[in-house]
């Protein structure tokens, strides 16, 4: 019988109760194992009980795996970043738990449904997975990486730190922070303090580089593959980013422009999510006609030109600056021995 301390206790845990929890509560290993037999309870991960039937909702698959950790156990890596809305939720992945070092949880496979179910209750049925299973991280500075939110996390700049150090490659890791930076509400001295005091075990010169980047003016991914892969993999000069222009009484901001020698010549980056909607697409005519009136040349570009076409997007850049009188090789081995021009 449900005593008033152990519903309050289940309601608290979203309906879950470790096994040292229903041992205090009087329930004995055969009484246990008759719940789990009988399919009036389920086992979500090793000595994790899920004191209900039918399948686990989000709240009780992350604090299954907190109980599984341990007391002294927070979401991190890819699970905190879904909790912080830095990324979208993968309901079927893995849970990311960080625990201090010394604790012995390990990493635990997906848990799938061995018993079957009272017949009133449809789903789930055997060999369905009930928990998507935990991956467990260890660290040192745990005390100072965990914040006190519900469920505990690793901190916001600790994710963003995490996330980059678990990119398969330095380049990746790049555009992780720059991510995470611009856009998880991250402040900039923020991200910085922390890799001062937590140095990454690697990528250390790209996160480093990465907030440099950000510090002169890149404010999404978008910027940041144009900076690298049009801009340097093509020796084009660093354009002035986010420099402020007066439309209509209002101060906006340019993604970038080059005033080189006798050219003058704005880019704007349209990532389509900051673009969508009929003030801001009016906003975007306004400057851009403003621009057209004082005699500067200007060229738009979104995700698929930047990404897939680079040699292209430097090309014509390079167009309008040489034609202004600026010189510079390129050197991209990408691109064809002579650039195709325009106009």
């Amino acid at each position: 019988m449900t005593t008033p301390d152990l519903q309050q206790l289940l309601d608290t845990q979203h309906g879950l109760i470790s096994a040292p929890q229903a041992a205090a509560h009087g329930y004995t290993r055969k009484h246990v194992q008759y719940l789990l037999e009988s399919g009036q309870w389920q086992r979500p991960l090793f000595a994790v009980y899920a004191a209900t039937t039918g399948p686990l909702t989000r709240p009780m698959i992350l604090r299954a795996a907190l109980l599984y950790g341990g007391g002294a156990a927070v979401l991190s890596h890819d699970t905190a970043a879904e909790e912080w809305g830095m990324v979208p939720v993968a309901p079927d992945a893995p849970v990311h738990l960080t625990v201090p070092y010394g604790r012995s949880a390990h990493s635990q496979p997906p848990t799938t449904i061995r018993v079957p179910i009272r017949p009133h209750e449809p789903v789930p049925r055997i060999g369905e997975v009930l928990h998507p299973g935990v991956v467990i991280h260890r660290s040192r500075a745990f005390d100072h990486i965990a914040v006190p939110t519900d469920p505990p996390r690793t901190s916001l700049a600790d994710t963003a730190l995490d996330l980059a150090v678990a990119m398969p490659s330095a380049r990746q890791a790049y555009g992780s922070i720059v991510a995470s930076v611009t856009n998880g509400r991250i402040g900039l001295s923020q991200m910085r303090t922390r890799i001062e005091k937590r140095k990454p075990r690697r990528y250390n010169r790209a996160i480093e580089d990465a907030c440099s980047m950000v510090a002169g003016g890149i404010q999404s991914v978008l910027e940041l593959h144009y900076a690298l892969d049009v801009e340097q993999a093509h020796g084009l000069p660093a354009g002035d980013r986010q420099g402020p222009v007066n439309v209509d009484g209002a101060t906006l901001y340019e993604d970038v422009r080059y005033a080189v020698l006798g050219a003058d010549l704005i880019v704007r980056l349209d990532g389509h999510r900051w673009h969508s909607s009929r003030k801001v697409k009016r906003r975007d005519r306004r400057r851009t006609n403003a621009a057209t009136l004082v005699g500067v040349d200007q060229f738009v570009y979104g995700w698929e030109e930047v990404h897939d076409e680079a040699c292209m997007v430097a090309g014509e850049v390079r167009t309008i600056l040489e034609r202004g009188g600026w010189r510079g090789l390129n050197p991209c081995p990408n691109c064809a021995r002579e650039i195709p021009r325009v106009g």
